[in-house]
Order: structure tokens, then sequence, then C-alpha cells
């Protein structure tokens, strides 16, 4: 099965454009005010106008207040929502929105305790693990941690770029790939090459 991808922190419409074009399932916005890729309404609101045809749009939440995700939901034609922070299952359903729920892999991480704590979610995305950062660390995980039985649920993430993502796919087979500053000239400014590249590594894996 081919392997999905998506390019998170997606912050101009330019962007998001140049990432469909060149093949991407899915595109991801932050909504999380600390970080350098956060969108506001009205610039999310452009990216999705810009958008072709089924490509995916994710929302990322850290920890929101559910009147805020409510808001962002009902003025933003989101497809799924992505929980990057401390949520239960209970806090990331409600919303009429398929959801992920990422985490943080580290040394004794229990996939499993994650797998059954969050049944109800359309996948889980692992990303690595760092001291007060919720994500885009930048930084890759053991992929060794990862049972193959949870492959099929999986959106690998964590310090993915052109040059390890043939790798990645190759040794854990996910459903997807998720990538924010391996595809970046700066913080929220996305490189057509770096993408084009990062896609081409991805279907060499999948061969």
């Amino acid at each position: 099965m081919r392997t999905r991808i998506k390019i998170c922190g997606i912050t101009r419409v330019e962007d998001a454009v140049e990432a469909a074009r060149l093949g991407a399932d899915a595109i991801g916005l932050v909504f999380h005010p600390p970080s350098p890729r956060a969108v506001t309404l009205r610039e999310a609101q452009a990216i999705v106008k810009s958008l072709p045809p089924f490509v995916t749009v994710a929302g990322l939440f850290v920890n929101e207040a559910r009147p805020r995700i409510e808001e962002v939901v009902k003025e933003t034609p989101l497809d799924l929502l992505q929980f990057h922070g401390d949520e239960s299952a209970a806090a990331c359903s409600g919303y009429d929105r398929s959801w992920i729920k990422a985490i943080r892999m580290r040394e004794g991480c229990d996939l499993a305790a994650a797998e059954k704590a969050f049944a109800d979610a359309s996948g889980l995305l692992l990303d690595t693990y760092q001291a007060g950062m919720p994500g885009g660390t930048g930084l890759r995980f053991d992929w060794g941690l990862i049972p193959e039985r949870l492959a099929s649920r999986i959106i690998l993430a964590g310090g993915l770029d052109a040059e390890n993502v043939e790798q990645a796919v190759r040794q854990v087979h996910p459903y997807a790939v998720d990538v924010s500053g391996g595809v970046e000239l700066s913080k929220g400014i996305k490189d057509a090459a770096k993408i084009n590249a990062f896609m081409a590594g991805v279907k060499r894996g999948d061969n």
C-alpha cells in the first residue's frame, strides 16, 4: 500500500498549492499560538480555499480549550483534528471530525496502552519526545520502538527529511509520514525542492 504524505506547518497559500501540486495527501495547519508555524483563522481560511479537491486538511491543537477548537472548526473547513498535547480521548472527541492523537516517543513509552486509550482515533502520530516541546523538534526517535502490528495505524513523524524517509518507510511501513521542518527554508516557510525530494524518498521506500 502506498504511504500517504502530510506536509505540516503550512503558513502560506503558495506553499499549500505547491505541496498539493507535488502530490501531498494532506496538509497541517497549526492552531497553537506559541508555535512559529501558527496560523490565524483568516490565514487558515485562505490556505484551505486555495487547495484542490481531495487534499485533507488537518488542524493541530495543543491542550486547547474546547470553545476555541469549536470556533476554529466552525470557521475553517477542517477534515481532521490533530491533538498534540496531554488530551484525553474524551477531550479529542465530540467535534464531528475524525481525529488523530500524537504520542511523544521515548524509551518506556507504552504504545499498546496508547492504542487502547485512543481506540477511537483514526490513527496515532508518533513524534519525538523533547521536554517542553509538544512537537516539531526536528529530531528522530528509535523506530525500533514501534511494534510491527501497529504500523497500519501509525503516522510517522519526528525528524524526517529527504535523506532518511526512504529508510523510515522501508523499516516501519507506516500508514503515513508527516514532515514539517524537514522541508523548510525557515520555520513555516516551505521549500518546493525539499518537498519534491521528500516525495521521491517516500516513493523509493514504497518500491
